[in-house]
C-alpha cells in the first residue's frame, strides 16, 4: 500500500499540468498514470524476482527426485520413518541405497500426481517394510498407512497454504492498484491547486 501510493502519488505530483483539459479527463488521466505506475512497478518487480524464483524451484524440483547418495529431499523424512528399524542389525539386509532410491522414487511419482500408493505399490512397501525393519507384515502394514496419511496432511496442509498465500498476493497487488490510483489524483490535485475540492464534478442548472 505504501509503495504504491507514493508511486502513484509521484506519477500525479510530477506531471505537468494539462492545459485546456476538462477536470473529469485530468482526473482521468491522473488515474491512469498512478495505474500505470503500478503496473511498470509490479512488473518490474516480478521480474527482478523471476530469477531467484526459479532458482528456488528447479532446486525444490531436483530435490524431490533424488536417491539416498544425495542431499536430502522433501520425501527422504518419510522414508526414514519407513525404513526405521528397532533392530539395527537388520538395517545390513540388501542393498540400502537402492532401496532408498526405489522408495523415494515411488512416493515422489505417486504423491507429485497429487494421488497416493497404489495398493499393489503399497503392499510392495509393506513387504519392503518388514524385510527392512523386521517388523511383522501387520505392523509394517500399519506403519506405511502412517507414513502416507502423514504424508497426506503434509502435502495438503502445503497446498492451502500455498493457495492462502495465492489468494493475499493477489488481494495486495489489487489493493496496491486501487492506492496508486487514488494516490495519484491526490498528487495531481495538489499539483494544480484543486486538492480538497470536489475534482470533476460540475453543477448543472
Amino acid at each position: 500500500m505504501l509503495s504504491s501510493s507514493i508511486g502513484g502519488y509521484l506519477a500525479g505530483r510530477l506531471r505537468t499540468r494539462w492545459i485546456g483539459v476538462h477536470s473529469d479527463e485530468v482526473y482521468f488521466r491522473d488515474t491512469a498514470h498512478g495505474f500505470i505506475a503500478w503496473a511498470l512497478a509490479s512488473v518490474l518487480g516480478a521480474v527482478l524476482l523471476a530469477s531467484p524464483a526459479g532458482s528456488l524451484i528447479s532446486g525444490g524440483a531436483s530435490g524431490v527426485t533424488q536417491t539416498a547418495a544425495s542431499r536430502s529431499g522433501p520425501m527422504d523424512g518419510y522414508v526414514d520413518t519407513l525404513l526405521r528399524s528397532d533392530t539395527p542389525a537388520s538395517q545390513a539386509a540388501g542393498n540400502s541405497s537402492e532401496t532408498r532410491g526405489e522408495m523415494l522414487r515411488l512416493f515422489t511419482s505417486s504423491f507429485r500426481n497429487g494421488t497416493e500408493l497404489k495398493p499393489t505399490d503399497r503392499e510392495y512397501v509393506a513387504k519392503v517394510v518388514s524385510a527392512r525393519t523386521g517388523l511383522s507384515q501387520a505392523d509394517a502394514d500399519k506403519r506405511v498407512n502412517e507414513v502416507v496419511t502423514q504424508a497426506k496432511t503434509d502435502l495438503d496442509a502445503a497446498r492451502k497454504a500455498t493457495a492462502q498465500l495465492a489468494f493475499w498476493l493477489t488481494a495486495s497487488l489489487l489493493l496496491g492498484a486501487f492506492c496508486a490510483s487514488l494516490a495519484a489524483t491526490e498528487g495531481g490535485g495538489l499539483r494544480d491547486g484543486t486538492w480538497g475540492s470536489a475534482r470533476g464534478i460540475k453543477t448543472r442548472g
